[in-house]
């Protein structure tokens, strides 16, 4: 069987009929910072790529590594399999890295506390690791950049605030500042420190401006953006102050502004928005774009370009949002914060066209624009990123672009921290796979569980509890490259959201209707039950579970539904009270007779973690099931498709000895899963077969809550 990714071969600007040989952007590998650590090291540390750089021979990726104190280095001689070439301790917390040649130049913050910030510039051989210089720069250090002709390094000097003093408002003393060091044949020059004094320019807080970040032009301009300031100041190589301004404010309409509802509701608007930009890159000799992240006042969810006059030139609005609440990466539960929060944009050309890529640190998506106008910028694609990107550099004589991922889930067993390479190539984008695009209102989605075919091309699926207030059944159609959600039916009970669901499983009832399993759990008041839907979404008969399941029950309920001839057979994800080690039930459930049963199924012991069932669906003459561990990344081992013998579902009686069914492997999705240059996902969740046998299997991302938020859907063929 061919392994067949449904990917995006019209992008966003993306309109329908693109040209197979247009060129774009896709992702050929992932590689965990963790492996830089040494033999022997604790492995269980946080790790975190942040700021990354490249050398100029463009086979060395140099990050800064917060957590661990160091640089890391990372071998892309061969860009789809990067190899790791260890870490450098740095004697500090590393803030920021630029690279002139082989030197790594990083910014090293030492601050005792907030009062008495310190920190310095220090230059790295990146071959040897050895430390060639450092600079006292008297104040803690954030961003860095390099000037185009490598002659000299400009240094935010952020000294930043106290967040939880005075609820973090400023004036917090002592003042940021700007520093300029000169590199003098590829060498820092100590002596040639100065400081650009930037007090008395903002409006806000005027008193202690906070440099956050900055960019140097090819006439060696240096753009700083004043975050907490909500102001912008372009200063001369020669340190003089040329213009400053306001970043200004945006009005926001069709936005979700309010959190924990477990609803995607776009109908909100907020007004003078601050943009409070964090990144600034320029574009050419005249404009430089923002990524309008925020801070504690502000956050305009998207990115602005400027002229060096303050002249607004291009403001995204919520338009960068709304096509990343098209392919599920929308992150709910920050919605009463700064949405999906751009916090890095880069600018590079690439086979003669100018690009700027934005990140959104909370959507963890990366925007590539095509800037050939300035004024009218074009969405061409957008890009998944690890969790978290925070930093982004481009090697365009390699047609490589890198991201570094800041976000490191080891505490809550989630994926590790990565750094990711995508390549423009010749032919069809890879993402997103799944898109709402097109379908009005704007809607959004995530969390798809359970899968089941309809006719022809057609797929529905459900969203789990994430969406604890909008419980939905999608209509995927699988013909259309992306797959697109054609329709979003809400499941209701009196006319109203149907609430204590969490939906893992759906069938069709034959008469154009559902059946659904929600995954019950008792501590939640969270039911185990099936429910009857309407072609309308109103429940209209609720199942709940015999009294010789409720004895036995646990958390880990119904994951799919499917059903043969009157009988639904549900799934168990793990094992309950009565079933013997590495045993889970399929239970059944005549719909005519209401009688239940089971037979058991034996699954992989776990390597680390646990191994459960996620999915169940009927076709032919077999039940097919997808059996995984809830492991992420190198760490995942069994994400399979198993088929039974429908001669074999035989329920016997509940409460007494069940039968266990012989299985069949039918596919290990581990090379499918990394078939788009990510990690492994741990969750895969659906699998639905149509009726010409073509399979197509889902991954749930969890809403985008400590997850990447990339929606793996693709098919793998014909059953067999």
């Amino acid at each position: 069987m061919g392994f067949r990714t449904i990917c995006l071969t019209s992008v966003l600007a993306l309109s329908a009929g693109t040209a197979m040989a247009e060129m774009n952007f896709n992702r050929i590998a992932s590689f965990p910072v963790i492996a830089n650590m040494a033999e022997g090291e604790d492995r269980t540390r946080e790790s975190s790529p942040e700021i990354i750089d490249v050398t100029e021979d463009g086979m060395t990726l140099v990050y800064t590594d917060s957590p661990l104190k160091v640089i890391g280095r990372i071998d892309i001689t061969t860009p789809a399999d990067p190899q790791p070439l260890g870490n450098i301790a740095v004697g500090g917390e590393p803030t920021s890295v630029a690279v002139i040649g082989s030197t790594a130049f990083v910014g090293v913050n030492t601050s005792e506390s907030f009062t008495s910030p310190s920190g310095q510039i220090k230059a790295f051989d990146t071959a040897s690791g050895t430390e060639l210089a450092a600079c006292d720069l008297g104040g803690q250090p954030d961003s860095l950049a390099k000037a185009k002709d490598g002659a000299f390094i400009a240094v935010a000097i952020e000294n930043e605030r106290d967040e939880d003093l005075n609820d973090g408002m400023i004036p917090q003393m002592p003042a940021g500042t700007l520093a300029l060091v000169d590199v003098t044949e590829g060498a820092l020059d100590c002596a040639s420190l100065r400081f650009v004094d930037l007090t008395g320019l903002a409006e806000v807080a005027g008193t202690d401006p906070e440099p956050e970040y900055v960019s140097i032009n090819a006439a060696g301009e240096i753009v700083v953006t004043l975050q907490e300031n909500n102001h912008i100041v372009v200063v001369s190589r020669a340190g003089e102050v040329l213009n400053h301004f306001s970043a200004g404010a945006v009005d926001l309409e069709g936005i979700d502004a309010t959190d924990e509802r477990g609803a995607l509701l776009f109908t909100e608007s907020q007004s003078g928005r601050k943009r409070e930009p964090d990144a600034v890159a320029w574009i050419d000799g005249d404009h430089f774009a923002t990524a309008n992240e925020g801070d504690y006042e502000g956050g305009s969810r998207g990115w602005t370009i400027f002229h060096k006059d303050g002249t607004v030139v291009y403001e995204s609005g919520t338009s960068f949002e709304q096509a990343i609440i098209q392919i599920g990466h929308y992150p709910d539960k920050r919605s009463d914060a700064k949405g999906v929060e751009p916090e890095s944009v880069t600018f590079d050309i690439f086979d003669g066209t100018p690009y700027v890529f934005v990140g959104a640190e909370r959507a963890s998506v990366v925007g590539v624009y095509d800037v050939t106008d300035p004024a009218a910028p074009v969405l061409k694609q957008l890009l998944p990123s690890g969790v978290g990107p925070e930093g982004y550099v481009t090697v365009p004589e390699r047609n490589l672009l890198v991201s570094a991922n800041e976000s490191d889930l080891i505490e809550d067993g989630g994926a590790r921290a990565h750094v990711m390479l995508f390549e423009l190539q010749d032919g069809p984008a890879h993402y997103p796979h799944l898109t709402s695009d097109g379908l009005e209102p704007l809607t959004g989605w995530g969390a798809i569980s359970g899968m089941v075919a309809g006719d022809g091309k057609t797929i529905y699926a459900v969203n789990d509890s994430f969406y604890g207030y909008q419980p939905t059944i999608f209509t995927i159609d699988a013909a259309q490259r992306p797959a697109r959600i054609t329709q979003a039916l809400r499941i209701t009970r009196a006319g109203q959201p149907a609430q204590k669901l969490d939906l893992e499983g759906i069938t069709l009832d034959g008469a154009g209707g559902f059946w659904v399993a929600s995954e019950g759990r008792t501590d939640r008041v969270i039911p185990h039950a099936l429910y009857h839907v309407n072609a309308a979404g109103e429940i209209t008969e609720e199942v709940g579970l015999p009294a010789a399941l409720m004895a036995v029950e646990q958390r880990f309920g119904f994951e799919g539904v499917t059903k043969v001839g009157d009988t639904l057979w549900m799934a168990v994800q793990r094992e309950w009270k009565d079933d013997p080690e590495n045993h889970v039930k399929l239970v059944a459930y005549n719909i005519e007779t209401g009688d239940w049963g089971a037979v058991l199924y034996e699954k992989a012991a776990p390597a680390t973690g646990w191994v459960g069932l996620s999915e169940i669906t009927a076709h032919g003459d077999h039940v097919y099931v997808v059996e995984r561990d809830n492991q992420h990344d190198d760490r995942a081992v069994t994400k399979k498709i198993y088929r039974i013998a429908l001669s074999e579902m035989q329920p016997a009686p509940l409460g007494g000895e069940l039968p266990v069914v012989a299985k069949e492997e039918i596919r290990d999705l581990i090379p499918d899963l990394k078939a788009t240059g990510g990690y492994v996902l741990d969750k895969v969740e659906g699998l639905a077969i149509t009726e010409d046998g073509e399979i197509f299997v889902s991954t749930d991302n969890d809403g985008v809550d400590d997850h990447s938020g990339e929606t793996m859907f693709f098919s793998i063929g014909g059953a067999m």
